[in-house]
């Protein structure tokens, strides 16, 4: 659907990240953990695409849509601009969603980076607490640990430069969590870079899982139409692949239907 939408706050998360609250009463009463919004930002008048942004959390309540971003170009720049009382066109809810982990599963969160973000609501929505493997380059880009903490989820951290946590790869860690026993069946949900998503996907077939995976690429119409946005699957015709629209066939794929490269 479509809304203009009132901005209720605006405020710094940490450093570059930004934390807007949206009023959007028809997206909120809709949205399911990893689908996104597309936001047409206010007084960017010369680039006239809208901006896809992950939905971190709603309250249906009061249809409250909350989403963080980081200030990386032109668009963040004058969206973390924007103060309470503005208002953006916003359309949404879009995308395939993760599925929501079962009471036998353990919930397995991969993220890289802020896409911590783009997982709170699931973590918020699972049938039980599970464990938030979080991954990035340095400190200044985690974010969110608080907030998983506090609704029981276990937050294990690793850089890559050991400014906080363990020195290394997410999927280091992600690699003790497949081999420590545990009784319950990983429910494994990953969003982050796309390198990250590509190896997560590869240990999970080698240990004989399946999971999730965000694949969410640079978008620009949003609705399926540009082909902009493809990420290859796979398929039952002479290559074993085909391109597929991470804006409505995705962004979330199960790990077996994700084609890898040699």
């Amino acid at each position: 659907m479509l809304e203009n939408c009132e901005i209720e706050s605006n405020d710094v998360l940490k450093g570059d990240y930004r934390r807007v609250v949206f009023k959007a009463p028809g997206i909120a009463a809709e949205v399911e953990p990893g689908q996104f919004v597309h936001v047409q930002i206010t007084n960017l008048r010369d680039r006239i695409l809208r901006r896809p942004f992950s939905v971190c959390e709603v309250d249906e309540s009061v249809g409250r849509v909350v989403l963080v971003y980081k200030i990386v170009g032109k668009g963040t720049s004058v969206l973390s601009r924007l103060k309470p009382g503005d208002a953006c066109s916003v359309l949404g809810p879009r995308g395939v969603p993760f599925s929501t982990p079962s009471d036998d599963e353990r919930p397995v969160i991969v993220a890289g980076g802020y896409g911590s973000a783009a997982t709170l609501i699931l973590a918020k929505r699972a049938a039980k607490p599970g464990v938030l493997l979080l991954g990035a380059g340095t400190s200044d880009d985690l974010i969110l640990v608080d907030e998983f903490e506090r609704i029981g989820f276990e937050t294990r951290v690793v850089t890559e430069d050991g400014s906080a946590g363990t020195k290394g790869l997410v999927t280091d860690l992600l690699r003790d969590v497949l081999r420590d026993g545990a009784a319950a069946r990983p429910a494994v949900k990953a969003c982050g870079p796309h390198g990250m998503l590509m190896a997560v996907g590869k240990m999970l077939l080698d240990e004989g899982l399946d999971g999730e995976l965000s694949l969410d690429h640079l978008m620009c119409c949003g609705v399926g139409a540009c082909f902009a946005c493809v990420v290859k699957v796979k398929a039952d015709n002479e290559t074993g692949w085909r391109y597929a629209r991470t804006c409505s066939e995705g962004p979330v794929f199960k790990a077996s239907d994700v084609w890898f490269e040699d």
